[in-house]
């Protein structure tokens, strides 16, 4: 079964399994203590984290080793923003981080803080002059991702770190998509990362905090790791991270440019297959590996299950999936369409013939999907032509239906005229303007109602 979803994680490493069994055997003491087991933990505990720091390209004293990148990431951000706490209490962050940076910044917000988002444009990208504006001389931290972990988007974190140093402002990069192809750019401050993501083994995440940033770790102090991360080090899945972040890297540059071929073939093929889909992110400026799409009129739990009974291990951001009632934080920061989204993320090794067989399968799929939901078809004929000013009540109704009841009635709609759609889904607030400039129809705004929202659209064409 083809596995696509590697920004989820990776399928573990050979080397990391063969590392990971090595260690077992003479990695299990505690690297603390004076005798011969405790002394040989030590030393591979030493040489992980050097190969590891190589990789990432600090310090070898600069690297602490965490339980999760989710961990990296909170004790991150909690200690540069305690480190700093005199400087102000001002964060700031992009719309599209990951949501255990958000979740960091809400807790930051409850705690009396204040969080600026700097706003992206409709590939998912930040502009280094918003970041630029947003900092104050309150500011204890920014945060930025390397790269999106839904649509691929390679930021300008070299610029953004440039900005953030002239305000005097440390810079917290969450390089978890990126790492497995390459070291972060520019002059960043604190880095995390996450083993599973290039296929070590989970539970290992890794916190570099640079020599000179004010930290002060949060929680109980604790001996280990430099005091930054407590607990004691899980030394075989910390040999067996940095041994397969060794190896996927020297991999990296044979496997970027044939990964990336394999994504160009899907981003082209399912805009000329699949109708009424949109490829969303930035075409150029990318992770080599990875490509969402979204489709109209689909259902996106059912389009995943589909999916899954042809074989095919896929991720979505779409609001319409058994996980969620809303879209993705992502995708609504973009503005773009939400409903049905794919996620597509090639691990190491994919073969051509796989994405061949997934661009042969997925346009029956959406036709089906769309067919069993009743979707018009784009030469279906309009019915007689009802009053101006029509509402289609799709109160009480999901995703994708409030677009669907749209697309049914707009034909019939005079030229000029309007059609307002209700609706108490979170998902229409994007999914709606996102089929007019799709569709080329007028989106007129949205208004509160009795109940729900409603929708103005006017008939364009």
């Amino acid at each position: 079964m083809p596995y696509f979803d590697a920004a989820s994680t990776a399928p573990l490493h050979p080397v990391a399994r063969q590392a990971l069994l090595a260690a077992l055997e003479e990695g299990w003491a505690d690297p603390a203590r004076l005798y011969r087991e405790g002394r040989r933990a030590r030393l591979l505990l030493d040489a992980a984290r050097e190969t590891a720091a190589e990789a990432l390209g600090c310090r070898p004293d600069e690297l602490a080793f965490t339980s999760s990148g989710t961990a990296a990431v909170h004790t991150g951000m909690a200690g540069a923003l305690a480190g700093r706490r005199r400087t102000g209490r001002h964060l700031v962050v992009s719309a599209v981080e990951h949501s255990c940076v958000l979740h960091a910044a809400e807790v930051h917000r409850r705690d009396g803080g204040t969080v600026t988002e700097v706003a992206v444009d409709r590939a998912g990208r930040v502009d280094p002059d918003g970041y630029r504006a947003a900092l104050t001389d309150q500011t204890a931290l920014a945060v930025l991702q390397s790269a999106n972990h839904e649509v691929g988007t390679v930021q300008p974190v070299a610029e953004v770190a440039e900005a953030c140093r002239a305000a005097g402002v440390p810079l917290l990069v969450d390089a978890a998509q990126s790492v497995p192809w390459g070291p972060v750019d520019g002059d960043w401050s604190l880095l995390t990362a996450s083993a599973h993501k290039w296929g070590g083994p989970a539970g290992v995440g890794l916190l570099v905090v640079r020599k000179g940033v004010r930290f002060a770790a949060p929680g109980p102090a604790d001996e280990r790791e430099r005091g930054r991360h407590p607990g004691f080090e899980n030394v075989p899945a910390i040999v067996a991270a940095a041994a397969s972040l060794r190896a996927v890297r020297n991999e990296a540059a044979a496997e970027r440019d044939r990964l990336a071929a394999l994504v160009d073939r899907i981003r082209a093929e399912v805009a000329a297959t699949v109708p009424d889909a949109e490829v969303v992110g930035d075409a150029v400026r990318r992770l080599p590996h990875l490509v969402t799409f979204s489709c109209l009129y689909v259902d996106g739990e059912t389009l995943l299950g589909e999916l899954d009974r042809a074989g095919f291990a896929v991720s979505s951001g779409s609001s319409c999936t058994s996980s969620t009632l809303v879209p993705s934080h992502v995708l609504r920061a973009m503005g773009v369409l939400s409903e049905g989204n794919v996620r597509v993320s090639l691990p190491p090794g994919t073969s051509g013939a796989d994405v061949d067989r997934f661009l042969t399968v997925l346009p029956e799929l959406v036709a089906e999907v769309r067919g069993r939901l009743g979707v018009p078809a784009a030469a279906e004929p309009a019915p007689a032509g009802p009053p101006a000013g029509r509402v289609v009540d799709t109160l009480g109704r999901r995703c994708p239906v409030p677009v669907i009841e749209l697309a049914k009635v707009i034909t019939a709609v005079p030229v000029g005229d309007t059609v307002t759609v209700l609706s108490d889904d979170e998902a229409a607030r994007l999914d709606i303007p996102a089929w007019c400039e799709m569709r080329g129809q007028g989106y007129e705004g949205e208004r509160a109602a009795e109940r729900g929202t409603a929708y103005v659209v006017r008939r364009l064409s």
